[in-house]
């Protein structure tokens, strides 16, 4: 069995639009969709335009993504390995084939997490756009790398999923895309690509919200430094370097592709500068759901 969970804010239209692309599946695995989300009438919207009975409907308290997938994972876990949680967003959308592939790649008993691979939907002819493209196009190559090499490296919260019976709740004050895989690593599991499971996402496409969703994946990721000292880190600084720089300039065909790149690399550094800083100053982590300035250019609505 595999319960597929998408976590949403108030955007019913491209929940609805998440969903809808979970029931049409090519996948002979049977499975269940809860949607999470703390406004009730998305829960309306969503039993107005969905007609399944593989879809329920969890009215989250609001005391942030975490929060709600602890509580989901020890209500419906059924602690069997053989079953599967898929975890995903309302606010992007994944390939006809992506749970068919996924649950194939849990094919080995030593496989804790599966990971998708998240695909840009911005315009390429766009600097944020761009960047996106770059910054997808370098996950996918060092996912490659660490998976079939059997490395550790962190997931996607865009779309991953892991073996249910194994762990029962994580730790909140950090992604939980990162500290799952650990949890499993530690337990003797391994963390697996599967390329052909893809996700659409839409990323920002303003300085602002940009620089704000970044700097909140840096700082979440910064926390692991007290939660799991001895997690090897494949998000960082340092990693960006060896695996992006290089790589980064060789994506760019034109002089304008060129000097969005190395506008990149200097936008990358200022956010590790502001992230640090920010850290330095108490400004942890805040695993409340998304506010409107990181949403409001990403939003599918």
């Amino acid at each position: 069995m595999i319960h597929i969970i998408i976590t949403s804010f108030k955007e019913p239209k491209s929940t609805v639009k998440a969903v809808k692309k979970f029931l049409e599946q090519k996948t002979p695995q049977p499975f269940k969709i809860t949607v999470v989300d703390p406004f009730p009438e998305v829960e309306k919207y969503i039993k107005k335009n969905i007609k399944s009975k593989n879809v329920e409907f969890f009215l989250d308290p609001g005391e942030g993504k975490a929060y709600a997938l602890n509580l989901l994972i020890q209500e419906q876990s059924t602690g069997n390995k053989e079953d599967i949680f898929i975890f995903t967003d309302g606010d992007v959308y994944v390939s006809e084939n992506a749970v068919e592939e996924i649950a194939k790649a849990f094919g080995h008993k030593d496989i804790g997490c599966v990971t998708a691979r998240p695909i840009a939907i911005d315009n390429k002819n766009t600097k944020y756009g761009f960047w996106a493209h770059i910054a997808f196009n370098g996950i996918d190559r060092a996912r490659k790398h660490f998976s079939k090499n059997k490395k550790f490296f962190e997931c996607s919260g865009y779309l991953f999923a892991i073996r249910q019976g194994v762990i029962l709740e994580f730790p909140q004050n950090t992604s939980e895309d990162s500290i799952i895989p650990y949890l499993f690593w530690k337990k003797n599991y391994r963390v697996a690509y599967a390329p052909k499971a893809k996700v659409y996402v839409k990323n920002p496409h303003t300085w602002k919200d940009w620089l704000a969703q970044k700097v909140r994946n840096i700082k979440a990721h910064e926390n692991l430094n007290e939660i799991a000292p001895d997690m090897p880190r494949t998000k960082s600084l340092s990693n960006e370097i060896i695996w992006g720089g290089f790589f980064a300039i060789k994506q760019a065909k034109t002089f304008k592709e060129f000097y969005w790149i190395i506008q990149l690399y200097f936008a990358r550094l200022y956010l590790y500068l502001i992230s640090f800083w920010e850290l330095r100053k108490r400004k942890t982590y805040d695993d409340g759901w998304r506010g409107e300035a990181i949403t409001k250019s990403t939003s599918m609505e």
